[in-house]
């Protein structure tokens, strides 16, 4: 800092040099004053940013006539950024500059001096102008003029003090700076300019030396930019309320602070709310006793006893679920089960037939996923169950049993006859001729086999239904050639090689009684065979074939659950428990326990572990060839599928009283185009 008394002879000699000295000062002033800002402006650039032979067919040859063979032929099956602080190009302050904005946030003692006065003794104080971060300006470097006669001013470095000389009697005081620029100056502080009070300052002559050196730099931020009109500066009232303009009046400095205020209380009530919600989800739940949920589940063939230590075990494990179980009777049941989910009254979970689909489709849950999803269920279950219960992209229904159409023959008349089972259709009816007898009258006294009539034929719906299949008979539109091959070689039984009519008692009693030779059923058509004549000696293989085919019948029942019910979640859990490999064995030990045998078990998984069981291996053996459609008998629906039945009924009337299966089946196929449009199903082709 140089010494006190060499500033004030420099003084001295700046103040009487005038002239030339005088003018170049002048023109530093003017300089400095358009210097004072330099505006610069930064831009953000935004970037776009840039996806079948006839002769193999079903035929009605006489028995005298060469029994010709027939294939099938299937019919096609219709899925404001500033600059760095570092840089060059940023605008900066100059020296001298009094800062404007609100108050200061803090303030730097700066080492002092008092310099030597002339005349009047008074005390000397500089404050440091220092900008708040209220302010609107970025970077800066300055010093702020002392002002005289101010009780706030403080010591500023030698170089920036201004030093007051007073005459006697003089009325305006003199500014001396140390190198001799004369300007004036008004002052007049403002309620916004963010001083203290201090007295109106008036300048008559200043003179400052624009290579003083810079003192100490605060830095902020970039400068913003700011305009000037005709390359004048702006006074400073105009600055001021231009930067309270950009600022927003009150300064970036307390909107930020606001800000950040807020955002901190914003983040603890976030806090806060994820801890409440993490207690009241998973730590309280602990701790309070879980609600009691009652399960009502209908089912129709199995009664309590054989479902109750299945279900015990289920609510030993799971203490909150209760299973209330039902035994249902299968006269009417479809309906009773409707008008019961319709009222809103109906079971949790009930037993349906899975043809059943297209009536229930509005009162069904969907299996969630989180309790099985479709690549478990298509990966436990067959195919036939899979392609039947299905309902859009999800499954509604799983079967604790299966079950397929076979044929049983009486193995004391075969022996006697020297006969082996036929395994195709062609042989099946040489047997049937070769094993019907009759009397004195030609009365049949044993049937070759229970074909080609409806009043006294068990499942003949289901019979007729898998030889237009294996003929590749859309049944959809059973029309055409295929479909007239089937019909007729069904009819033939009773029309032509007269083996069956309807004479003869109901075909399950017929076969139990001994008086047919072969006859077509289901698993459970075993029970009652044996129920009837336990001594009967019969045995069960696969359904014939057409050359070249396979494709065997299945219809069984299934369990679902409504989708009005509360605990849906809960009824699904429960029928994946059911369906588990461990307790279907259960449930098969407990069925076997009252009855021959249980039921075929569903699952691909399983298929071996019946074969130790001659009279159900060849069911199980089925499955997997197995397909079905809505003529499916013994479902008691009178829905779909007894109308659909009805209507293939008329046709096999019609031809056995001496029409045409073409006439027979235009009619047929009328009604079926109705009856699958009714339930939504349109041109439906089995899968």
């Amino acid at each position: 800092m140089p010494d006190e008394s060499q500033s004030s002879s420099q003084n001295l000699n700046s103040s009487s040099s005038g002239g030339q000295t005088d003018k170049n000062d002048q023109n530093q002033t003017n300089s400095y004053q358009q210097d004072r800002f330099s505006t610069g402006q930064s831009s953000q650039s935004e970037e776009s940013l840039k996806q079948d032979s006839p002769s193999d067919r079903f035929t009605s040859n006489r028995p005298d006539q060469p029994l010709n063979n027939y294939k099938s032929q299937f019919i096609s099956k219709p899925t404001m950024s500033g600059a760095p602080d570092n840089d060059p190009d940023a605008p900066q302050f100059k020296k001298g500059f009094i800062p404007l904005g609100g108050k200061k946030p803090f303030t730097q003692s700066l080492d002092s001096q008092k310099p030597e006065t002339t005349g009047v003794q008074e005390e000397k104080k500089t404050t440091p102008f220092i900008p708040s971060g209220s302010t609107p300006f970025g970077s800066s470097s300055f010093k702020p003029a002392s002002f005289p006669n101010s009780s706030n001013d403080q010591s500023l470095p030698e170089e920036n003090k201004v030093e007051q000389s007073t005459t006697p009697g003089e009325d305006k005081k003199e500014l001396d700076f140390k190198k001799g620029v004369e300007t004036s100056a008004d002052w007049q502080p403002t309620e916004s300019s963010g001083f203290e009070e201090s007295p109106v300052l008036k300048t008559e002559t200043a003179s400052f030396s624009p290579a003083i050196e810079p003192g100490p730099t605060m830095t902020t931020g970039s400068l913003p930019d700011v305009e000037t009109v005709d390359n004048q500066p702006k006074d400073d009232q105009s600055l001021l309320q231009q930067a309270q303009a950009i600022t927003g009046g009150s300064g970036s400095v307390k909107s930020s602070a606001g800000f950040k205020k807020i955002l901190i209380l914003l983040l603890v009530l976030l806090i806060l709310f994820g801890l409440g919600w993490t207690v009241f989800k998973f730590v309280l739940p602990r701790f309070q006793k879980p609600k009691e949920v009652t399960l009502t589940y209908w089912g129709l063939w199995e009664p309590e006893t054989v479902m109750k230590g299945v279900i015990t075990d289920w609510e030993k494990a799971h203490p909150n679920v209760k299973i209330n179980y039902l035994q249902q009777s299968p006269k009417e049941y479809r309906e009773r089960l409707q008008s019961a989910l319709a009222r809103n009254e109906g079971p949790d979970i009930f037993r349906y037939h899975l043809t059943w689909l297209p009536m229930l489709k509005n009162e069904l849950e969907a299996l969630p996923p989180e309790v099985m999803s479709s690549a478990e269920y298509e990966s436990t279950f067959y195919t036939v169950v899979k392609e039947n219960l299905r309902s859009g992209t999800s499954y509604v229904g799983v079967p604790l049993g299966i079950d397929t159409l076979a044929l049983f023959y009486n193995q004391e008349i075969f022996q006697a006859a020297g006969k082996t089972p036929p395994t195709s259709w062609d042989e099946l009816r040489q047997a049937a001729i070769n094993l019907t007898t009759r009397d004195e009258t030609g009365r049949i006294q044993t049937a070759g086999v229970a074909l080609g009539t409806t009043s006294n034929i068990d499942h003949w719906p289901d019979i007729l239904g898998l030889m237009m299949l294996q003929n590749g008979v859309n049944l959809a539109n059973p029309t055409g050639s295929y479909a007239e091959d089937a019909l007729t070689y069904y009819t033939i039984f009773n029309t032509t090689d007269r083996v069956w009519d309807e004479t003869l008692p109901n075909s399950t009693l017929a076969f139990a009684t001994g008086k047919v030779a072969m006859y077509f059923g289901y698993s459970w058509d075993i029970l009652e065979i044996k129920k009837i004549n336990p001594s009967l000696d019969f045995k069960v293989v696969a359904m014939p074939q057409l050359p070249d085919t396979q494709v065997t019948w299945a219809s069984f029942w299934v369990e679902g659950v409504a989708k009005k019910s509360s605990n849906s979640k809960q009824a699904w859990e429960f029928l994946k428990y059911l369906s588990s490999k461990e307790v279907l064995q259960k449930l098969y030990q407990a069925q076997s326990q009252t009855r021959l045998f249980g039921e075929v078990y569903p699952r691909t998984d399983m298929a071996n572990l019946l074969a130790d069981n001659p009279l159900l291996t060849p069911f199980a053996n089925q499955v997997l060839q197995a397909k079905t459609w809505y003529l499916c008998s013994r479902t008691f629906d009178n829905g779909l599928n007894d109308k659909m039945i009805k209507y293939f009924e008329d046709a096999i009337n019609t031809v056995n009283s001496g029409k045409s299966s073409t006439e027979a089946l235009n009619t047929t196929a009328q009604g079926v185009s109705q009856l699958l449009s009714q339930y939504g199903l349109g041109s439906y082709v089995v899968r």
